[in-house]
């Protein structure tokens, strides 16, 4: 693996019900610093319970991860808040407040976190959303915009606080064509501009190919591939070529 990594998971381990359940099953993987990683896989794979264990919103039942060496198990109660602050998230349904304004939205965490004076923050929001093509329009709401802006604006809330490391949660899951094309062309221009450490968790083939520094394919709680995305479009290992012609056919049929 290349680069310096700043998230190592090793041997990681999770189940549930009672260990009947087993998710992940030994886990061992690197996320270069700077670098774009996805984690492809089925629904069910295991993807969003992976991510779940980088917050550490979820505890393993063995294993270790350690960011920017360190192990994020020995973390108590405050140093956990401070670790997680490092993160920015984009949800699948980006979870913006209905009853916030856009403004108030990507303002959020400058409130909760900081003692910015309102002037600040306001400056801060405005370029943030300009950095993402947002150039007007604070004053509406969710429900006012389209798939597309919503996505902008989530995004603008997970990098306001210039986070280390920002994780997607299947970005591009449920949109339209036009819209899926939006959230790559802002993954592109975050990676390019920011050089963040960057994971998406996602089943989507073609933006992985086009955006991603690597791939990891998770398949029934394992990981079956690292590597560039040239090499992983041409393994010949069986669980990747299903993946990929089922993900293929969805496609053409999606298309039609």
């Amino acid at each position: 693996m290349s680069g310096q990594s700043a998230i190592q998971v090793r041997s990681l381990v999770k189940s549930f019900r009672d260990g009947r359940d087993l998710v992940l099953k030994g886990i061992d993987l690197d996320f270069p610093q700077g670098e774009l990683t996805y984690i492809l896989g089925s629904s069910g794979a295991g993807k969003s319970v992976l991510l779940k264990h980088l917050l550490r919103l979820l505890i393993p039942d063995s294993g270790s991860i350690s960011v920017m060496g360190q192990d994020i198990s020995k973390f108590d109660s405050r140093a956990l808040i401070q670790y997680r602050l490092q993160f920015g998230m984009l949800f699948q349904n980006s979870a913006l407040f209905d009853d916030m304004t856009v403004f108030d939205n990507v303002a959020f965490p400058l409130r909760e976190h900081t003692a910015l004076p309102l002037s600040a923050i306001r400056e801060k929001v405005e370029s943030t959303l300009g950095t993402l093509g947002m150039l007007n329009g604070y004053d509406k709401f969710p429900n006012e915009l389209s798939g597309g802006m919503r996505k902008r604006v989530g995004l603008a809330r997970a990098i306001i606080r210039e986070p280390k490391i920002l994780l997607y949660d299947e970005p591009t899951t449920g949109l339209d064509p036009v819209t899926r094309t939006t959230v790559d062309e802002l993954i592109e221009a975050l990676k390019t501009r920011l050089r963040l450490t960057s994971i998406v968790s996602s089943h989507d083939i073609p933006s992985a190919l086009l955006l991603a520094d690597n791939i990891a394919f998770l398949h029934e709680g394992k990981i079956l591939f690292w590597g560039k995305p040239k090499a992983f479009k041409l393994a010949v290992e069986p669980a990747i070529r299903s993946f990929l012609d089922a993900e293929r056919r969805t496609m053409r049929a999606f298309e039609v």
